[in-house]
């Protein structure tokens, strides 16, 4: 059935593309004979359909090659000779830049066994994470995807990084703030931390992927961080502490990847308004909440729900200082439980000025598509009349609203 579904999702029209390409990925998420199976279901449909596919499917694809780890060296090959052939396919463009990323030294170890040989040099792959760089086709969240692949490689291959330095700072001049942030932090990394580089870039734990209903929910009760990408940096102090951040609520880490974006597809959206007589009510506000103040410095969250994506909660985190003390490199980071989905935004800056100054914000986005208790975990560094501060805290108190 599934190969009759492909052959139709080639040819159908683009209207209905989306809800074909979803209906397979769900079928081969809960019927899925082997990993290997589902592992080439799903690059077919990214392949074929990438541009309609839900905004989960990368995310669901890393998180099963990753789990796979015999069939790490065949999917990164499968994924690399699919890049060279096409880079318009979004989703597709950032699986594979993280597959590479994550296994590009089994894709310079010559054969595979499940795989027909493929002779691959390192400056081939390094051209190639280049091409989708400078791609017009490639957005915003792609380029970082690409540009973390590059940093993690100079880990993984033998050669000489310069060239990786190079289109590193290159884009530490980028227009677009997030990967001007991220490419001026990998150049950090790479001048005062360079003897820390080859930890911090290691691959990613393996991840188990749950199988019944009940495995699930055993597993939600062990927490899972979701640490954002845009957090600068650590300095000396907070690097020696790497190893307890990754474990920020007791859960796996993951590697530094910015989830797809979670806003709702427009054409959906707009199919749903057409079809009501009138327009909804307004949301009822939800109130705002202060979960931390220290010595002239507060921290509050006030809460939004888009009309129309009900499983959606923004969070701004908005912090003030009314002490006499600029809080310099404050670092704000977040972690939510495995069934959700959390995305930080970059922050307005990382200074809070003294006496009432401009305050510092910083947008987080949490899909629940369960709908289950919202529970959320804090961890603020900063540094306060000439002392580093780090408290980490869970908010119990949230509003009912934020998850109803």
């Amino acid at each position: 059935m599934t190969q009759e579904l492909q052959g139709f999702l080639e040819s159908c029209p683009p209207d209905l593309q989306a809800d074909c390409a979803s209906g397979i990925l769900l079928a081969a998420e809960r019927f899925a004979p082997t990993k290997r199976w589902h592992i080439d279901t799903t690059l077919r449909v990214l392949m074929t359909a990438g541009t309609h596919v839900r905004d989960d499917a990368v995310a669901n694809l890393t998180q099963l090659i990753g789990g796979a780890q015999e069939l790490h060296a065949y999917s990164v090959r499968r994924l690399y000779s699919a890049l060279t052939e096409d880079i318009s396919q979004q989703p597709l463009v950032q699986v594979a830049a993280w597959c590479i990323g994550e296994y590009g030294d089994l894709l310079l170890e010559g054969s595979c066994e499940e795989t027909e040989p493929l002779q691959v040099e390192e400056e081939e792959v390094l051209a190639l994470l280049e091409r989708v760089l400078q791609s017009h086709m490639s957005l915003p969240a792609t380029r970082g995807y690409a540009l973390t692949a590059l940093v993690k490689l100079s880990t993984r291959l033998r050669g000489d990084n310069n060239r990786i330095r190079q289109v590193v700072s290159i884009y530490g001049s980028c227009l677009d703030v997030e990967l001007q942030q991220r490419a001026v932090e990998y150049n950090t990394l790479f001048r005062k931390y360079d003897h820390m580089r080859a930890a911090i870039l290691e691959k990613i734990p393996l991840v188990e992927r749950g199988g019944s209903q009940v495995d699930e929910e055993a597993k939600e009760s062990k927490e899972t961080a979701q640490l954002s990408e845009a957090a600068p940096v650590p300095t000396e102090p907070q690097a020696s502490k790497l190893l307890d951040l990754l474990h920020l609520l007791d859960g796996p880490s993951g590697d530094a990847q910015h989830p797809p974006p979670l806003d709702p597809t427009p054409g959906g959206a707009l199919i749903h308004l057409l079809n009501l007589p009138c327009a909804p009510p307004p949301p009822a506000p939800i109130p705002n909440l202060k979960v931390f103040e220290r010595e002239g410095l507060q921290l509050n969250l006030s809460f939004v729900r888009p009309p129309g994506t009900p499983t959606l909660l923004l969070i701004t985190v908005t912090a003030t200082n009314t002490s006499g003390g600029d809080v310099t490199h404050f670092i704000c980071q977040a972690a939510v439980p495995k069934s959700f989905q959390l995305q930080l935004q970059a922050p307005s800056g990382d200074t809070v000025p003294a006496q009432g100054g401009l305050p510092m914000t910083q947008l987080l986005r949490i899909l629940n598509p369960k709908k289950a208790p919202l529970r959320l975990k804090l961890r603020l560094t900063y540094n306060h009349f000439g002392q580093s501060v780090q408290e980490t805290f869970e908010v119990n108190n949230l509003p009912v609203e934020t998850w109803q």
